[in-house]
């Protein structure tokens, strides 16, 4: 048993090492559940073919939907101008004086309203670079802003989150994403808070310390000025999304496409108005840059519309639509006799986000031959995100089923039988350890969640309570460095982890964690709200 139990520290640490080193987790994840499986002594071939792979399998056939349209939705908001439009008019509201609550409110808005990290990051770098010069401040902390948006209150702890993060929990405890939203909107707004208080505290100290935005980076000083600008694109051209943090629409928006009628293009004309690498001349316009691929929308009001659909068709299936129906088909065999409850969450998002991708192609009708190409772009970017965090999931089914995982579980439960801290607890030790909230959850949830559920019933502890908790968990301990969306976050940002990191950390990590830990006794003091 003690073999086996160092077979699956071995295993993680390889994994987090693979990871770390940017071997994709399509790969490191059977490789690091074979360490654990020859410590073991397990079967290998019957572990990979019977309990890996249906794992695996199981995650795609529940989440995929989410993955493909998120990824369409995301693909299709950038196509048409969208995305970067919102961050636009949001910043132009705010001002550069406000340029780290300008970063964090836009950021937040693209990702509750459904669009991915991976979109959100490649629009929000060239708006937020310029946000920050006009405002003199020091560019390593782009990185942790942007994470302040997407990362944290709004991808876990605000109720109705399209995020795929909270749609995990509603399938283990029967919940929708809008469990808890007392609960949700205060542990949000105190993440929100004590996010924006750290990120104005580290800019009054770096600039005190006589840092500006035009010091050279760690990267321009190896590879000359405007590298930053460089990374960024390189990382947009080649990113793969590999990101395991898992959103519903990973890594949309990395697949170029020619200019499409209408779009704006952008060109190297030497008078600092272009977009090309080295390009850091002061008379390009805040928060304007040009991007190649893009339409150009007829108004400001069109770019909200998809958002708030999102929202208002989610929350109209959640509390209107789907109660109203006779789902009593569901019971049929063939359907597995499942009930609303199981899949709600997940419907009403799958059910909003198509929704909001067939209103884009309506807005776009004069050039729906040419934005029809994100829907096949957006098909092919929803791969690779959830193959990574399938894979993770499969790794965990191997773990979960060794002999020496029940010190694991008795571990757990040996630091409280209660069943909302034991939930957090599991949820955050596993995503810190493979640096995906999606894929810790779910790993935590398939070997534990049965039990977590019974044990909140018997000890009287709301499952809507339970949801939000463990999704919030989740967000915390995943942002580790070797966390997939915290490295491409660093990269497109031309930043190193030395430089970066601390305050990626501190927002998306140390906060989180403390927010979720406060949240714990208020919920068993006053129960769900």
């Amino acid at each position: 048993m003690a073999l086996g139990l160092l077979g699956i520290l071995v295993s993680l640490a390889l994994l987090i090492t693979l990871a770390y080193r940017g071997v994709t987790i399509v790969v490191a994840a059977p490789l690091s559940a074979l360490v654990a499986m020859l410590f073991s002594g397990a079967p290998i071939l019957a572990n990979y073919t019977e309990i890996f792979m249906p794992a695996l399998a199981n995650f795609i056939g529940q989440y995929f939907p989410m993955f493909l349209t998120g990824a369409i939705f995301g693909k299709l908001m950038t196509m048409a101008g969208y995305a970067t439009d919102i961050a636009r008019v949001v910043t132009r509201w705010l001002g550069p004086k406000r340029a780290l609550l300008a970063t964090v409110l836009t950021t937040a808005l693209l990702t509750y309203g459904g669009i991915s990290v991976f979109v959100v990051v490649f629009v929000m770098f060239p708006l937020a670079r310029e946000l920050f010069r006009a405002a003199d401040i020091p560019r390593r902390l782009i990185p942790g802003a942007i994470a302040h948006g997407m990362l944290t209150f709004t991808m876990t702890a605000l109720p109705g989150s399209p995020q795929v993060q909270n749609i995990i929990p509603g399938q283990a405890f029967q919940t929708t994403t809008f469990a808890a939203p007392g609960l949700g909107i205060l542990g949000g707004t105190f993440i929100f808070i004590l996010g924006m208080l750290w990120l104005e505290h580290r800019k009054r100290q770096l600039t005190a310390r006589g840092e500006h935005f035009a010091d050279p980076t760690a990267l321009e000083l190896r590879s000359g000025a405007g590298a930053d600008i460089g990374a960024g694109a390189a990382a947009m051209s080649v990113g793969d999304g590999s990101s395991s943090r898992g959103s519903a629409g990973s890594s949309a928006g990395q697949t170029r496409t020619s200019p499409g009628p209408g779009a704006t293009t952008a060109h190297d004309n030497g008078t600092g108005n272009g977009t090309d690498s080295g390009n850091t001349s002061d008379s390009a316009s805040p928060a304007r840059p040009a991007t190649p691929g893009m339409l150009t929308p007829p108004n400001h009001v069109f770019p909200f519309i998809p958002v708030l659909l999102v929202f208002l068709i989610n929350f109209g299936c959640t509390m209107v639509l789907f109660p109203l129906m006779d789902w009593g088909y569901l019971q049929d065999e063939r359907y597995g006799g499942i009930g609303l409850g199981d899949r709600a969450g997940a419907w009403a998002v799958l059910t909003a986000l198509a929704g909001a991708i067939l209103a884009i192609l309506a807005m776009n009708a004069r050039h729906l031959r040419w934005i029809l190409q994100g829907i096949t772009d957006g098909a092919r970017n929803a791969l690779l995100p959830i193959f990574n965090t399938a894979s993770e999931v499969g790794y965990g089914a191997v773990v979960a089923s060794l002999a020496a995982f029940a010190l694991i579980r008795e571990g757990i439960f040996g630091v409280s039988e209660n069943a909302l801290v034991a939930s957090a607890v599991s949820t955050s030790t596993i995503s810190a350890v493979t640096g995906s909230a999606s894929g810790g959850m779910t790993i935590a949830l398939n070997a534990l969640g049965e039990e977590l559920r019974d044990l909140a019933v018997d000890q009287g502890i709301s499952l809507e309570a339970m949801h939000r908790i463990t999704a919030m968990a989740s967000g915390g301990l995943d942002s580790m460095p070797h966390n997939g969306a915290v490295i491409t976050l660093i990269i497109v940002c031309g930043m190193t982890h030395r430089e970066s990191y601390k305050d990626v950390g501190v927002v998306s990590l140390v906060i989180p964690v403390l927010v979720t830990a406060a949240l714990i006794p208020l919920v068993l003091a006053v129960g769900s709200f």
